[in-house]
């Protein structure tokens, strides 16, 4: 599907979608649980395969009105009797191949062509650490992984300069072995934020889980059960980056909810969490934007202002850079994006595919090994036919820079918003932007 968007104002009021991390997390500390209500999920294409594969370990998951109802497998997750579909969801390969490891058999898991191509061997090595067996079908630390269990247990010794995601499978499934699971990384931790939106979901499920000095500790015995039984998903900071960025560049005059002029763009849903990509309302406070965060309303207010150029760092919050990016290209000065290398390994490379994108729109873009360098001040951008590369996240931000530049753009592969937010361009849409999807 193409979507063409058109250079236009936008206003008014938006509710950002529930967070994609903590309803993978809770769907699968669900199923580890006896079961729970996962209230207000986010329902996408990444969080339904992370859903299918609780059914395939002998839970049952099962949507009720805007909630999941989830029935667990108690720890003890059965032998898969098909192959594990993870589609293009790389969170749900690196958590459930935590799962496969509790498993008294062999699990087969594996996604489509993009999932295929992304680095899985840190945790096939940490598997074998614990006791189990996994390889990649292929020689190569790529999907289709062949993972046998059980294991019990004990201490695995991974980098942390490639996923986060590895650390929080480790954490979930340590929580239910016999000795417990001791994570001793070898490298920075990269995505930290991350890692505590899991120690947070765990707190919330009754599990016990720490930091330490070169990793974290998990003991093991326990018990996932929710309070009440219920666990309610907070918003989505890195979904509504696109809507701050487009009220940062975009907003004026147009029709909120009342039906009045106005020029700003508020998104609610906001309440604070332990996400990291809490950290755009700083990137944007401190390039120009006016930003006000109303806390406790759980409401963000943004009004367009004339941008600098910033240098930020997203070593942890790497689904910025898409965001960032495009602030840059439309501001003055220059935008340097740094420790951005882990970017390159997510659903596409990120740090090339913004890059060679933005260039199209008529961007003056750098591209090096860690950092994304774009000139704002000598950038003029047009519209221009663009590829989403099959990435939410590329398609997305495009799409806010299309709001800002000359004519119209039109973006290549629109339908993949649906992986993590997928009625962006109705609410782009009825933010009154000029869309047609």
């Amino acid at each position: 599907m193409d979507a063409t968007v058109a250079n236009s104002r936008v206003s008014g009021t938006a509710r950002a979608p529930p967070s994609k991390s903590y309803t993978h997390r809770a769907l699968l500390a669900a199923g580890y649980a006896e079961g729970a209500l996962v209230r207000n999920p986010l329902v996408s294409a990444d969080t339904r395969a992370t859903a299918r594969a609780v059914d395939h370990f002998g839970g049952d998951a099962e949507r009720t009105g805007e909630n999941w109802e989830i029935t667990g497998f108690l720890g003890d997750p059965d032998v898969p009797a098909d192959v594990v579909d993870c589609a293009n969801s790389g969170t749900t390969m690196r958590l459930v191949t935590g799962t496969a490891a509790l498993v008294d058999g062999t699990t087969v898991l594996t996604g489509d062509r993009s999932l295929r191509s992304r680095p899985q061997g840190p945790m096939l090595d940490a598997v074998e650490q614990l006791g189990g067996t996994a390889r990649s079908t292929r020689g190569n630390g790529q999907a289709p992984l062949v993972v046998d269990g059980p294991v019990d247990g004990g201490t695995a010794s991974i980098p942390g300069d490639v996923s986060s995601q590895y650390v929080t499978s480790l954490l979930m499934l340590g929580a239910v072995t016999e000795r417990g699971v001791e994570v001793e990384l070898t490298t920075e931790l990269k995505s930290a934020p991350y890692v505590d939106v899991t120690l947070d979901l765990l707190d919330s499920f009754g599990v016990d889980a720490e930091e330490r000095r070169n990793g974290y500790r998990v003991p093991g015995g326990q018990t996932y059960e929710p309070t009440d039984g219920e666990y309610a998903v907070p918003g989505d900071f890195s979904s509504a980056s696109y809507l701050l960025a487009a009220g940062a560049l975009a907003a004026g005059d147009g029709e909120d909810g009342d039906g009045e002029r106005g020029g700003e763009v508020v998104v609610e849903g906001m309440q604070p969490s332990a996400q990291g990509d809490a950290a755009i309302v700083d990137v944007l406070r401190e390039m120009g934007a006016g930003v006000d965060w109303r806390e406790t309303e759980g409401r963000i207010v943004v009004e367009r202002g004339a941008l600098d150029g910033v240098e930020v760092s997203v070593a942890d919050t790497p689904d910025l850079l898409p965001t960032i990016a495009v602030l840059g290209a439309a501001a003055d000065g220059t935008t340097t994006i740094t420790d951005a290398e882990h970017v390159r390994y997510k659903e596409t490379d990120r740090v090339a595919a913004m890059a060679e994108e933005l260039a199209a729109l008529g961007a003056s873009v750098e591209e090096h090994p860690d950092e994304l360098v774009v000139h704002g001040a000598e950038s003029d951008l047009s519209g221009a036919a663009v590829d989403g590369r099959g990435d939410h996240r590329i398609v997305m931000a495009l799409a806010v820079a299309g709001l800002v530049a000359d004519g119209e753009t039109t973006i290549a592969g629109a339908e993949h918003v649906d992986v993590s937010f997928p009625r962006f361009f109705d609410v782009l849409a009825d933010l009154g932007a000029a869309v047609d999807a």
